[in-house]
């Protein structure tokens, strides 16, 4: 190594070379980027199967999360969670620990890899919240049979996902953001996404803005996916278009990603370990590699990444040692000989250019607890959620008396989101969970003076409880004058 190559300031990164394939993988990419001159030193650490084999239930270890906190970037292969022993997925662990709440998910057409939509002009990436949504794993068994997931929206985080959005969106000199949501039905969780949306995009008048609905985007991308430059979405939302849109342009074994949060950047590839071809030398490192790509520009080191980027489109179009998964009719070579091919391409310019690229600027988020104190704040009343196999009018009629001399009303019962009492003269099949909604006659002013209603809820539960098994109570609030909480269907 001569003196210049010497005097390089290089960046150490976490390498977690995974499960299945992963060590294959994580091989090939980085003599990749040893050959390109990448300014990269290495810490390898442990996460996955093994992990979980040894007992530890997060399936990462101590040491791995130390050296990812100490070097903020990690490079991720594969990992699995295994099936009927360990814990959470470590891929979970690792985006909620270290808070990286900003998935990106670029989707372009490769040169070579021929897909029933090459020719289009694919060219987006996808913005997905990574650490909300029904994703945050909240479930409960409210009954034997009836299953409970919280889907938690904040405001504060669909403003930091937006804002990352048009980050993206400014970092790659793209020209339009897309905020894809089920505003329509989820008028408050999803509609949150909407509304803070609409409230950030003024900020940014350099870019054409738009919503759409989720369930259209899903069908714009197989109809016209050319029209999406930069769509920024809910995590469960995120997660299911991802995986559609890579489809559209080869499938998730060229797929990368990027986790970005305040202090950790973690860059992996998408698919999965691949145990049926692990060890066999067979297994495509596109995947990783563009992750690795990803990583560069994250540390401005954008010469080596187009260059590395460069030969990887030059092997693709040449199609020569392509791997199996990439060749014609899948007669492809191994990992070492498409590893060896595209070092010897490097240097060289293909006929399709590399996007301009600025490192992708976050927005800091203060740390603290996030707060928002509304002008005024009413208590209106609760829902209680009980479990009882009654008919809905003698269960109606039985909360009616318990509520007859307490400060509350029964506004109605519903099952399954659906107002069963008083009657609306629809058919609704009936599961063992009740939705109960009380409103107070006389609605509380919280004013943090007061005890906030409590002696009136608790005396209400104490009824209830007496004669029905509950599980649990929602308040009944009301922000700014506005109604803080959704109706059932059927509700007058």
């Amino acid at each position: 190594m001569d003196a210049a190559q010497d005097a390089v300031v290089k960046t150490t990164v976490t390498a977690l070379p995974g499960d299945g394939i992963g060590p294959e993988v994580m091989k090939a990419t980085m003599e990749i980027l040893a050959a390109a001159g990448a300014p990269i030193e290495w810490e390898m650490a442990e996460a996955g199967a093994e992990v979980f084999k040894k007992g530890l239930m997060t399936g990462v270890t101590r040491e791995a999360m130390d050296s990812i906190a100490k070097n903020g970037l990690a490079l991720k292969s594969p990992l699995e969670t295994p099936v009927g022993f360990g814990g959470k997925s470590a891929n979970v662990t690792l985006r909620k620990h270290f808070e990286l709440y900003a998935n990106i998910r670029p989707v372009r057409e490769l040169p070579g890899v021929t897909t029933p939509f090459t020719g289009r002009g694919i060219d987006m990436v996808i913005v997905r919240e990574n650490v909300e949504d029904v994703y945050a794993g909240i479930e409960h068994m409210q009954t034997t049979s009836v299953a409970q997931c919280l889907k938690l929206m904040t405001a504060p985080g669909c403003e930091r996902i937006i804002r990352a959005a048009f980050a993206v969106a400014k970092a790659e000199e793209r020209k339009k953001v897309t905020c894809a949501t089920k505003a329509n039905i989820m008028k408050l969780t999803e509609g949150m996404m909407k509304r803070v949306f609409e409230k950030v995009g003024p900020e940014f008048p350099e870019f054409a803005q738009d919503h759409i609905i989720i369930d259209n985007c899903a069908h714009q991308l197989v109809i016209a996916p050319e029209q999406f430059d930069v769509i920024v979405t809910s995590n469960m939302n995120g997660d299911i278009i991802s995986d559609e849109a890579a489809g559209l342009v080869g499938g998730l074994g060229i797929a990368p990603s990027a986790n970005l949060g305040d202090h950790v950047a973690m860059f992996e590839a998408v698919h999965g370990s691949a145990p049926q071809i692990a060890g066999k030398g067979l297994a495509n490192p596109t995947a990783l590699l563009s992750a690795a790509i990803m990583m560069l520009r994250h540390i401005s080191a954008f010469e080596v990444a187009e260059k590395i980027e460069q030969a990887l489109f030059i092997t693709l179009a040449e199609g020569k040692n392509l791997t199996g998964d990439l060749s014609p009719r899948g007669h492809g070579v191994g990992t070492a000989a498409f590893t060896e091919q595209l070092i010897s391409n490097l240097g060289r310019a293909s006929n399709l250019p590399s996007r301009n690229y600025q490192k992708i600027e976050l927005t800091a988020w203060p740390e603290l607890t996030a707060h928002i104190e509304p002008g005024t704040r009413e208590l209106v009343g609760i829902d209680v959620f009980l479990e009882t196999d009654m008919a809905a009018k003698p269960l109606g009629e039985a909360l009616e008396a318990i509520a007859e001399d307490t400060p509350f009303r029964l506004s109605g019962v519903s099952n399954r989101g659906v107002q069963v009492y008083p009657p609306t003269g629809g058919q609704t099949f009936l599961v063992d969970h009740f939705d109960c909604r009380f409103l107070l006659k006389h609605p509380i002013k919280l004013d943090g003076t007061s005890a906030n209603g409590q002696p009136e809820i608790s005396y209400l539960v104490q009824r209830i409880g007496a004669k029905f098994a509950w599980m649990h109570i929602e308040k009944l609030q009301r922000f700014d004058g506005k109604d803080a909480f959704e109706r059932p269907q059927g509700e007058g």
